[in-house]
């Protein structure tokens, strides 16, 4: 007996999109604990804040070469996590259209 384990087009799409929205998450995270003043140290806690880190910073890093924090000093906005996320969305939304067909 074999079981034929098939992926169709939407499955495919399903899972990119899956991925892409996984990402957006991330970054929202990220956006999020920039907020937070200081972490407790915990050494669990700390490996997952550096895979936050590690894992968003490269995309994020392509917007802030482009478009620098906003205001000055401690109070600057930075604006990359929105570009980013809005160009996820596009990038998401024209992936999963073409890959359905």
């Amino acid at each position: 007996m074999t079981l034929a384990l098939a992926l169709s087009r939407q499955d495919v799409a399903d899972y990119v999109g899956a991925l892409f929205l996984v990402y957006i998450i991330l970054i929202l995270i990220r956006v999020l604990l920039s907020w937070v003043p200081r972490m407790p140290y915990n050494p669990a806690l700390r490996a997952v804040l550096d895979f936050i880190s590690e894992t968003t910073d490269p995309y994020l890093n392509l917007f802030r070469r482009v478009l620098p924090p906003l205001g000055g000093g401690g109070f600057a906005l930075d604006l990359s996590p929105m570009i980013g996320i809005i160009v996820l969305f596009i990038l998401r939304g024209l992936v999963v259209a073409l890959i359905q067909g």
